[in-house]
């Protein structure tokens, strides 16, 4: 026979296997910002944490694939809001199971106010990278991998401060350690929220 205590012992043990829900950080720039560098570190410094890369889901894409370029057609344009729908769904999942869900993506241009729309309203927070041109140039120098194929730094760059919606903390983060930003988020993460 079930007592009251018992039911009363269910729904505490529930409640305690159920966190609260996590948050959905944005972080996001031009190529060579050091977006996964900061993302993984900013997971890493969270208790409960999952590193959303949104490349990942491009990659993912085996045959059929349609890269970006300056002048995309439909198709590259499509896949990149499916990789965005799959990157904002997966941090929200992510959210409602108590996890801080880290998404780190390029998501500059138009399309950065219509993403944010993707997330949960009351606990989603959006960073932006926002470091000099000679910087993004730097840095792309220093990666092993190359990300500047069809865009230039400063094209990039272009997009990120004149295209963009202003909404979100923006970071220069030029002049800092992937450590340093990681910091300087935490400290200022109330400014993110969006």
């Amino acid at each position: 026979m079930v007592t009251a205590n018992d039911t009363a012992q269910s729904e505490a043990t529930e409640s305690e296997a159920t966190p609260a829900p996590g948050r959905v950080i944005v972080i996001t720039g031009a190529m060579a910002a050091g977006k996964s560098a900061v993302a993984e570190r900013l997971a890493l410094r969270l208790p409960r944490s999952a590193h959303v890369r949104g490349d990942a889901f491009r990659r993912m894409v085996i045959n059929g694939r349609v890269e970006m370029t300056p002048r995309p057609d439909p198709a590259a344009e499509a896949q990149l809001r499916l990789r965005y729908r799959l990157a904002a769904h997966t941090a929200r999942t992510y959210a409602e199971h108590g996890f801080d869900a880290i998404v780190q993506d390029v998501i500059i241009g138009a399309d950065l106010a219509w993403f944010v729309e993707l997330l949960p309203p009351e606990r989603r927070h959006l960073v932006v990278l926002s470091p000099t041109v000679s910087a993004l140039q730097w840095r792309e120098e220093q990666r092993t991998k190359a990300g500047y194929v069809h865009f230039s730094p400063a094209v990039m760059d272009d997009v990120l401060r004149r295209e963009t919606a202003h909404i979100g903390y923006w970071l220069d983060s030029s002049t800092q350690s992937p450590e340093e930003t990681v910091d300087d988020i935490l400290a200022h993460l109330e400014l993110a929220q969006v």
